[in-house]
């Protein structure tokens, strides 16, 4: 094993980061949690790791389950692709491979929504797989590292994180994890903790535990955007921007500046009637598909235009005020919205291109993304 990855080891066996899916790391475990983690921080992920393997604790269980009751489940989380394509690779993995993720990258890499990334990582973490989980803590760390002074935002920079990482990382069965040595931490990737007696304190998957090292270092040592914290770095004596450029650390990776995001206007409607108030699902294709919404239309409409649009919509307000307004942004538009309080008299429902739900409903059965969470805040506070 290289001096690297054992410095490297050493340090997070004393200061790995303690998270529910590293205690009972089965494959669907670190699968979903993987999932989850993507362009989502740790802390919120959580609390929804926990409610969902509540409802659907395995593979099958996800299978089968209503695309409504998957996407209620990830309401908050966004990128509702991810649970979408989450529960297609679980029909997959029940039809063709017997209920079993497949064990190796490439035939991970298969399934809907597993890119190389997620491949490597359950392959490492779950199933012991030599192979480096190219994500962008790792891009950033071999930036620092080997004083990478191009873009990281490209094939050719991962590609040589991929090699650096690769040629570093241990073999299957080459480290020694001081956790396993009193019977604490160490699992044989079906979450089962082994003990001193049983291995002499040998790790059963160090390549799985180098990729999660790697993230540690870079989630509290080796940061993004802030000065690295060098003096706390195991490996800190291989960093040639540290060694040669002491004080530039923070330099890099570099990173292209992002495109100026474009920007819609939307007004938002809570048409109201008695204690029910108007939802309406999204269409099947494009942002949010799928998912229910407040009804909205484009522009920021003055009073007489949301007054036009209403009557279109088969709605005859009795009073409309001017209510919240909010942002939203997303990966490539920002959202500017201004909202409108519709009070109705009784109507007949099905005489309006929307549903009429209780609060209860809105918040336990339709999923509201996000975008609308000042909304849907409002309403809760009626």
């Amino acid at each position: 094993m290289s001096d690297f990855s054992n410095r490297l080891l050493e340090w997070y066996y004393s200061n790995r980061r303690i998270l529910p899916w590293r205690e009972d790391p089965t494959p669907y475990h670190v699968w979903l949690s993987e999932i989850m983690l993507q362009q989502t921080r740790v802390e919120a992920v959580k609390g929804y790791y926990a409610r969902f393997l509540d409802t659907l604790p395995d593979v099958a269980a996800l299978a089968n389950a209503s695309e409504d009751t998957c996407l209620k489940l990830w309401e908050g989380l966004g990128y509702y692709s991810r649970v979408r394509n989450l529960q297609k690779a679980a029909q997959e993995v029940m039809e063709r491979c017997g209920g079993e993720l497949p064990g190796t990258a490439d035939e991970l890499k298969k399934l809907p929504g597993i890119g190389p990334y997620t491949a490597a990582a359950i392959a490492s973490i779950a199933f012991g797989e030599r192979i480096p989980a190219i994500d962008g803590n790792l891009l950033r760390i071999y930036a620092r590292l080997e004083l990478y002074e191009e873009s990281i935002r490209t094939p050719a920079a991962q590609k040589k994180a991929a090699q650096y990482f690769a040629e570093q990382m241990p073999e299957r069965t080459a480290a020694r994890n001081p956790l396993c040595e009193d019977g604490k931490g160490n699992t044989d990737g079906k979450g089962e903790t082994t003990s001193a007696e049983g291995n002499g304190g040998i790790n059963s998957n160090p390549c799985g535990d180098f990729n999660q090292a790697l993230m540690d270092l870079g989630n509290a040592v080796c940061l993004p955007g802030s000065t690295p914290s060098c003096d706390r770095c195991p490996v800190a004596d291989f960093c040639r921007i540290h060694k040669e450029c002491p004080g530039k650390e923070v330099s890099l990776p570099f990173i292209p500046a992002a495109k100026e995001k474009k920007t819609e206007l939307l007004t938002v409607f809570m048409i109201r009637s008695g204690d029910r108030t108007a939802v309406r699902k999204r269409a099947a294709r494009g942002l949010l598909a799928g998912l229910y919404e407040f009804p909205n239309a484009t522009g920021h409409l003055d009073d007489k235009e949301a007054l036009a649009w209403l009557r279109k919509n088969q709605v005859e307000p009795v009073r409309i005020r001017k209510i919240v307004e909010a942002e939203h942004i997303f990966t490539h538009k920002k959202w500017i919205m201004q909202g409108y309080e519709v009070i109705t008299d009784p109507f007949a429902e099905n005489s309006i291109p929307f549903i009429m739900a209780g609060q209860d409903e809105i918040t336990g059965k339709y999923c509201i993304p996000s975008a609308f969470s000042a909304y849907l805040d409002w309403l809760k506070a009626q």
